[in-house]
């Protein structure tokens, strides 16, 4: 049985009115021939669409290649967790110009033994320290004033979201090229550049890697759900323009940046969890961005 994509465009319609469509959209088959309504079928189910009352599926052509849902990182097993953020310490540098973390002490574990009774000690820390910080999450406030922030953020955009990784690790400007044969639908589209060997080095801002304009409105227009890069910004911090941030944060896609590990993930079959807490006037906040692997 030969795995396969489909590539095909659709039309449709619902029964209380109103309808979508959709051209050059991918999905995964199995089998060596294309049935329409097998397509028609996993459209419906994987939009969780209701009250479909017809779908018409036309220009379909397929497109050999191995089954994506079948990718698996080597030696991982399903329910596998991997750790996708970078530790945050005291002091370290995140974003050049930005200060680092102060964490300090509120109680100490000495003087907390006068408080309780005999012993029993706890430790109260302290953490100063600016939003963008180790790996962070964007929400729409970071960029626009009337913007989701990230008590406004729905959990759905960064909790169990289905993942795929472009390995983009020979190139500087990521443009649309290199989403060709991605299937971004509903999916955290997480681009590893590599770049996060350099974190901490004066190396990490220096001509990084970035999502152009173009392929930041093919997200747009492919549905992501989430976008993550293992680079010091999603746009050039080269130039003053933020073409990515603007698009994708206007769409109400989050951005995680300085991410890390992504080379242990499968180019697809886990799920990324990204979760800052619910803090209402602030865009940005560093999360514990991790992946599972999916059975």
């Amino acid at each position: 049985m030969a795995d396969r994509r489909v590539v095909f465009d659709f039309e449709i319609e619902f029964a209380n009115g109103g309808g979508i469509q959709g051209q050059d959209f991918r999905l995964d088959l199995e089998g060596p021939e294309i049935d329409h309504r097998a397509v028609a079928d996993r459209i419906v189910a994987d939009l969780r669409l209701l009250a479909v009352s017809a779908v018409r599926i036309t220009n379909v052509r397929g497109i050999e290649e191995p089954h994506k849902r079948a990718i698996r990182a080597s030696g991982m097993q399903p329910g596998t967790i991997v750790e996708l953020s970078h530790v945050i310490r005291d002091g370290m540098q995140t974003y050049p110009g930005l200060p680092g973390p102060a964490i300090g002490t509120h109680l100490s574990r000495e003087d907390s033994r006068a408080r309780y009774a005999a012993g029993t000690e706890f430790h109260i820390g302290t953490l100063s320290m600016v939003a963008n910080t180790g790996t962070y999450l964007d929400t729409p406030f970071h960029r626009y004033a009337d913007g989701t922030d990230l008590a406004g953020l729905a959990a759905r955009a960064c909790v169990a979201v289905e993942g795929v990784v472009v390995r983009v690790a020979d190139r500087r400007a990521i443009g649309v090229d290199a989403l060709a044969d991605v299937d971004t639908w509903h999916r955290a589209v997480l681009f590893h550049t590599g770049w996060d060997r350099h974190f901490g080095t004066p190396a990490y801002a220096i001509d990084a890697p970035f999502v152009t304009e173009a392929a930041a409105r093919r997200l747009v227009e492919g549905g992501a759900t989430l976008v993550g890069i293992d680079s010091v910004n999603i746009d050039d911090i080269s130039g003053n323009a933020r073409p990515a941030h603007s698009i994708l944060l206007a769409a109400g896609i989050p951005i995680v940046e300085h991410m890390t590990g992504l080379e242990r993930l499968p180019e697809r079959g886990f799920e990324l969890t990204a979760v800052p807490p619910k803090v209402e006037g602030l865009g940005t906040f560093p999360v514990r961005a991790v992946a599972r692997i999916m059975a």
